[in-house]
């Protein structure tokens, strides 16, 4: 119970300390981009419009963006690379 109680704190750390970054999720192509880090939410967010204005440019579609804090372990995922509720 003690190792399960100081991951959990480790995790959190983890969390907190960690940078903003813009997750962008697309249908088509189906890839998850992250973009950042970022010291701020607003800093992230300012700077979403211009990373979704380049991905139209290049004809992507179903376009969806999260701003969090984590650590993202690759800047892109696509298809053959994602399993489900890999992000």
């Amino acid at each position: 119970m003690v190792n399960g109680i100081k991951s959990l704190a480790s995790r959190i750390i983890q969390i907190v300390i960690s940078d903003y970054w813009a997750e962008i999720i697309t249908e088509h192509p189906h890839c998850v981009y992250y973009f950042g880090p970022f010291q701020t939410f607003l800093e992230a967010k300012a700077a979403c419009p211009g990373y979704i204005e380049d991905l139209r440019s290049e004809g992507v579609l179903g376009i969806k963006v999260v701003i969090k804090r984590c650590r993202p372990d690759a800047l892109t995922i696509c298809d053959e690379e994602m399993s489900y509720g890999s992000y």
